[in-house]
């Protein structure tokens, strides 16, 4: 009998494991190291500085429920959110520029958000930490 190498439930946790991964760094970083840049930011762009809380959901919080794999519905869609408010704080209008080497300025952001979007419509996969009857616990 011949296996099969295709294993979707694999290839979401990888995705799984890649997003919430790198997001962590990030979110780790600016827990060490301070809000003050993101508090400026939205001080900037006339938004509310209290939003600076969402920060730690959506780069600490939710990348590590995705990595485990709880809530990874919830929590890709709040990593795409984060990601959208950061391409507008960070970028604005130039959010879709080229490069010199002839990629878009925000690729990186980009990923996120996909990564999160898809998440949020193939849940967490067979491979999570736990797998509730409720498809948003997944």
């Amino acid at each position: 009998m011949q296996k099969s190498f295709i294993n979707p439930d694999l290839g979401i946790l990888l995705i799984r494991i890649a997003t919430g991964g790198l997001m962590l760094f990030h979110g780790v970083h600016k827990a060490f190291h301070g809000h003050d840049h993101i508090i400026g930011m939205l001080s900037d762009h006339g938004l509310p500085t209290w939003l600076w809380l969402g920060v730690p959901l959506g780069e600490i919080v939710a990348p590590i429920l995705v990595i485990v794999g709880l809530l990874a519905r919830f929590s890709g869609l709040l990593i795409a959110i984060t990601m959208l408010v950061a391409m507008y704080l960070a970028y604005g209008a130039a959010s879709f520029t080229l490069t010199a080497s002839g990629g878009i300025t925000t690729e990186f952001d980009l990923y996120f958000i996909f990564a999160g979007i898809a998440l949020f419509f193939t849940g967490s996969g067979k491979y999570a930490i736990y797998r509730g009857a409720n498809s948003w616990l997944q």
